[in-house]
């Protein structure tokens, strides 16, 4: 097939444009309200899922990707923030256009026929450079951000109006055709509201009211605001939400924020929180009365350039979301809630039919709430789809069997089975039967590569560099244009960089007398520079020579230094790493220096440099003449790189390098760089920092038992926080890809590869007694009662991700396998035909269903005991050329 578009191809993209651009076209007009018990969408209670993606956070050639991922998944509604900086980066100079097209994304929302929750704010906090407010906003004249402050309230209602009035203007809201069903003004303001006193009350309800006010004709909602106003309803976020309720029973129960991972900071571990202990929270929830439920986050992205809040969060965003950094399935996580949405929807008949539901206690840890709309008296015809019902363990260390409506049921420990029909089982929290799937980073050599990959590096599994041909160029420590100023005294980093970059020169000079070293040398004295207050990093350097660096936020500075006699260079670079995004006042946190800066071991006494003449050079010369862009970077005075010239600090390089074959994720592995910054082909991928976990708090094995906190499950220590650093397909072109870096401490370029990254390990763990697939609740068999549960089987299922295939069968066992993914081994149960029936179903497809039974596998491989089935497969790209993987 040509590269070029056939007729039909062009009608099909013209359709596909005309669907995204129309706008009310999504859905027939429809008007949202609510009750006590749920949001009313159309005139009905509605039992809602919903999906946080963030859309900055990905480009929006991933977007459709992500939407349909998440609508495969069971969920209802799209959520996201609306981001101020991005929209508004100078003041009333708006930006709508590529990753901030929020309007696009609406529309790509609503063509896929999901409903969209935008949380305005504009206050987004979400680990979001200076959380999400534009910096400018913090010189506006006598400005106090999120409390009742004329200047602030002013700029706050005019950028809400501005993303209102753009809604109302596409039609994107529900009574216009348009998928927005619901709205949020501020943003977990509850925390901060003490530390304001009355200021803060009446801040919350001027915000409320003003909300209100813009006409947009859908519902407000105010999170983790116990004291939001009758109109607008207050919603929980925490890690559970099961036993919250509104501050009006005419308010409906909503999680606005479910924590499915959690932000990681520079030299941090990773964290991650089990899929058992996650369903078994969102179970509770609607158990125990709640209508809408939102993963925070269902896909967390990339914090692209420096849009990463902190200070020193990370580059990558990827929350241990259900959908990973990249887009791509994490399993068993994103399978195990697909299933479980599956099975609350099941029950959503009977949950918007009942106000509130029957409690029964079935042991002095389990309990039961019935929702059944036929009143007290329990009756079944059939299947009963107008009663259902969530069985609750919390005990967190033992299983327990009890007997609910006169039949025994089993329940793990800290898990919930949901019952749709109040009689049979289609869902327990604690269960998976879901693949799992394993990562690999793999480098995919392109079909027009000259690149020679030795068999060594094939036996041991290595991956070729990105490149040879490195070029370089230094960048000047101090000042280096005539933009540079001179002031009397500290001035604050962030009122001289306004945040156009992470970096800011003081210079200065210090005079040392003979005397001065006479007396260095007779008392053995070292001077010492003391800063004594700094954040978040500084590097000190005397002469053109690194001394010593710092980092850490408001922490005291003890530098020894060498100076010689006479005049001296002193030179401090302060550095951002993310601007303070969380806090009461945060606006006045600012950066850089605070307190007193003294020079200390001289004859006459210690010197006070904070009075002193300093000299201010805003940012990087490469950052002010764009070295890094397509169009710029060839006007620099690079020089080849040897390899023998590094490691060098405060160094620019460069090198071109092609993409990788299909249509696989693209990553970098910078875990031979140090710490600075990289741009490819003009785009700023991101900060980059190889800074290490603690060799402790890592667990061997994850129990997911007991309520959860972000240091439970975490992972990688000892090793870099981050290391692969994720390049948007929609950023690279065939070849010739330009690379840029800015390297602070002096890493190896010639060390750094490109990959890509895929699921390329699938494995599945399936037994008799899990339960049937929940397609068999559709079956109408099933629903007329002609076909009960003891009449299906549980089936496995496993799939490749879109564009690959199962291309080989590694292991395969049914009967009683031991051990774990990549580490299955036979039992003494083995039913011979395994491999064989598993090839069949699966290899070259993209997914397969397999049933779990002895006649499926040619008969019982041995008397007695329940039988389980346990697969390891391998995916490949389904046109796969050259691959090396490293696993």
């Amino acid at each position: 097939m040509s590269g070029a578009l056939t007729r039909l191809q062009w009608l099909a993209l013209a359709l596909t444009v005309h669907l995204v651009m129309v706008a009310g076209e999504f859905f027939e007009p429809f008007n949202v309200t609510y009750d006590h018990r749920a949001l009313i969408i159309d005139g009905n209670r509605r039992m809602l899922i919903s999906a946080g993606i963030h859309y900055p956070r990905a480009t929006p050639q991933m977007w459709p990707d992500l939407i349909a991922k998440s609508k495969e998944g069971g969920a209802d509604v799209i959520q996201t923030y609306v981001f101020w900086s991005g929209h508004e980066p100078v003041r009333e100079q708006y930006n709508f256009e590529g990753r901030y097209d929020i309007v696009k994304f609406v529309k790509l929302v609503g063509s896929s026929g999901l409903y969209l929750h935008l949380r305005i704010g504009p206050y987004v906090c979400a680990e979001w450079n200076f959380g999400g407010f534009p910096l400018w906003l913090r010189d506006v004249p006598g400005i106090e951000f999120r409390t009742d402050n004329a200047p602030f309230k002013e700029e706050m209602q005019r950028f809400v109006k501005k993303i209102v009035d753009l809604m109302l203007e596409e039609m994107l809201f529900s009574w216009q055709g348009g998928p927005i069903i619901m709205l949020q003004i501020e943003n977990e303001y509850g925390n901060m509201e003490s530390s304001y006193g009355q200021r803060g009350k009446d801040y919350v309800k001027w915000a409320a009211t003003m909300a209100i006010g813009l006409g947009a004709g859908v519902p407000w909602v105010m999170c983790k605001q116990v004291d939001a106003p009758e109109f607008v309803i207050d919603a929980c976020n925490g890690y559970y939400c099961d036993g919250f309720k509104p501050n009006s029973y005419k308010k409906p129960v909503l999680w606005t924020e479910n924590w499915d991972g959690w932000y990681t900071i520079w030299g941090g571990r990773l964290p991650h929180r089990p899929v058992e202990d996650l369903a078994f929270a969102v179970a509770r929830f609607f158990q125990r009365g709640g209508s809408f439920q939102n993963y925070y986050m269902f896909f967390g992205g990339t914090n692209f350039g420096r849009t990463s809040g902190g200070p020193n969060y990370i580059t990558s965003y990827d929350y241990d979301a259900p959908l990973d950094e990249y887009g791509l399935l994490r399993q068993p996580k994103w399978g195990h809630l697909k299933d479980l949405h599956a099975a609350i929807k099941l029950c959503e008949p009977a949950l918007v039919a009942v106000d509130s539901p029957q409690y029964i206690k079935l042991g002095p840890m389990q309990e039961a709430h019935v929702y059944n709309s036929e009143g007290q008296t329990l009756t079944w015809s059939g299947n009963n789809s107008r009663c259902s019902a969530f069985l609750a363990n919390i005990d967190e260390h033992k299983a327990v069997s009890v007997t609910f409506l006169g039949q025994a049921y089993t329940l793990p420990p800290w898990s919930v089975s949901i019952l749709p029909d109040c009689r049979n089982v289609a869902f327990n929290t604690a269960k998976v039967g879901a693949q799992t799937s394993i990562k690999t980073v793999a480098f995919d050599l392109p079909q027009s590569t000259n690149v020679y990959v030795p068999r060594r590096l094939m036996i041991q599994n290595e991956v070729p560099h990105i490149s040879e041909a490195w070029m370089t160029i230094k960048e000047p420590i101090g000042a280096w244009n005539e933009n540079n100023f001179t002031a009397q005294g500290i001035l604050e980093h962030l009122h001289v960089t306004k945040d156009r970059s992470d970096y800011l020169w003081y210079i200065t000079r210090v005079y040392v007398s003979d005397d001065d070293i006479s007396y260095w040398e007779e008392s053995e004295v070292t001077p010492v520079l003391t800063i004594e207050s700094m954040r978040d990093l500084v590097r000190i350097f005397v002469n053109g020579q690194l001394t010593g660096s710092a980092a850490g936020r408001w922490v005291k500075v003890v530098q020894p230094v060498q100076l010689v006699q006479g005049y001296n260079d002193l030179v401090l670079l302060s550095q951002t790493v993310g601007l303070q995004n969380y806090g009461a006042f945060f606006e006045k946190d600012g950066a850089g220096f605070r307190g007193q800066i003294n020079l200390t071991g001289f004859k006459n006494g210690d010197m006070d440099l904070s009075k002193s003449l300093w000299t201010y050079q805003i940012g990087l010369k490469g950052e002010f003449l764009e070295i890094y862009a397509v169009d710029e970077h060839e006007k620099a005075g690079w020089t080849d790189l040897t390899p023998d010239a590094i490691p060098s600090i405060f160094s620019w390089y460069k090198t071109h390098f092609d993409a990788p074959d299909g249509t696989d994720p693209v990553v970098l592995n910078l875990g031979s760089m140090g710490k600075g910054q990289a741009w490819v082909n003009g785009h700023h991928i991101g900060r980059y920092w190889t800074k290490v976990a603690p060799k402790n708090g890592c667990q061997r094995t994850c129990d997911y038992r007991g309520p959860y906190n972000s240091g439970k499950c975490a992972t990688n220590c000892g090793q870099p926080t981050q290391i692969w650093y994720h390049v948007p397909r929609s950023w690279l072109q065939t070849s010739n890809n330009l690379l840029v870096m800015f390297e602070e401490t002096g890493g190896n370029p010639f060390e750094i590869s490109i990959n890509t990254r895929s699921t390329r390990t699938i494995c599945g763990r399936v037994s008799e007694s899990h339960y049937p697939p929940l397609r068999m609740w559709s079956n109408p068999d099933f629903i007329s009662g002609k076909l009960s549960i003891n009449d299906t089987t549980p089936e496995m299922q496993l799939q490749c991700e879109d564009g690959h295939t199962i291309s080989s069968i590694e292991f395969a066992s049914y009967g009683n396998p031991q051990g774990s993914c990549q580490r299955f081994s036979r039992g003494n149960c083995h039913a011979p035909k395994s491999k064989s029936v598993v090839a069949q179903a699966c290899q070259g497809r993209n997914s397969c269903v397999i049933g779990i039974s002895n006649a499926v596998f040619g008969g019982d491989p041995c008397r007695g005991g329940v039988k389980t089935l346990a697969v390891e497969a391998r995916c490949k790209p389904a046109s796969s050329i050259g691959s090396l993987a490293m696993e």
